[in-house]
């Protein structure tokens, strides 16, 4: 004959065996939604440094030529949509994946260097003395101001890239000092 507590205890074996295994269930479910959200970051990061990425390369780009300061609004050589816009295919499949918008370079300030500051052992500053006429005595002339023909200039480059997939958004901020002919201190930084 059966006890009847012995009964009992094999249905609390059955309740221990299916609160085991709703534990098991919510670990793995746990478990997985962790991982699936490290990838999501992981994944965010990666478009973060790709638009990074872009925005640096359409900046270096505008500083290594000199249209940003002869023209600003058109900057880029070859530009993809329209003036200052660069598009990048990221993954290589033919498709623009991150679109690069270089805003109108503006001249944040501009030094005109004199030609007592010029050192003429120097190629770059030769560049800047020829020409200068020696006018001393003439009112309003370029020697009594005693000015060269070049200024410093210093400009301040933005660049923003929104990656077309997912529509995150970079925006850079670069600056940048350049010597430049008086000429084109007194066309674009005004």
């Amino acid at each position: 004959m059966k006890s009847p507590a012995l009964h009992r205890q094999r249905g609390m074996t059955l309740f221990m065996a299916l609160i085991m295994l709703v534990l098991t269930t919510m670990l793995a479910m746990s478990t997985f939604n962790l991982g699936k959200s490290s990838i999501q970051v992981v994944n965010n990061m990666q478009n973060r440094d790709e638009g990074v990425a872009a925005s640096r390369r359409v900046l270096d780009e505008a500083m290594s030529s000199t249209r940003f300061f002869q023209t600003p609004e058109d900057s880029l050589a070859n530009p993809c949509k329209n003036s200052n816009v660069r598009c990048s295919d990221v993954n290589g499949d033919g498709k623009s994946d991150i679109v690069t918008t270089l805003a109108k370079p503006s001249c944040v300030k501009a030094r005109s260097i004199k030609t007592s500051e010029l050192d003429l052992g120097n190629t770059e500053d030769q560049g800047c003395s020829l020409g200068a006429t020696q006018d001393f005595g003439i009112v309003g002339g370029q020697g009594q101001k005693g000015n060269s023909m070049c200024a410093d200039s210093t400009w301040e480059m933005m660049a923003s890239s929104v990656d077309a997939q997912v529509q995150s958004k970079v925006d850079m901020v670069q600056g940048v000092a350049v010597r430049v002919s008086a000429d084109s201190v007194e066309t674009s930084c005004k």
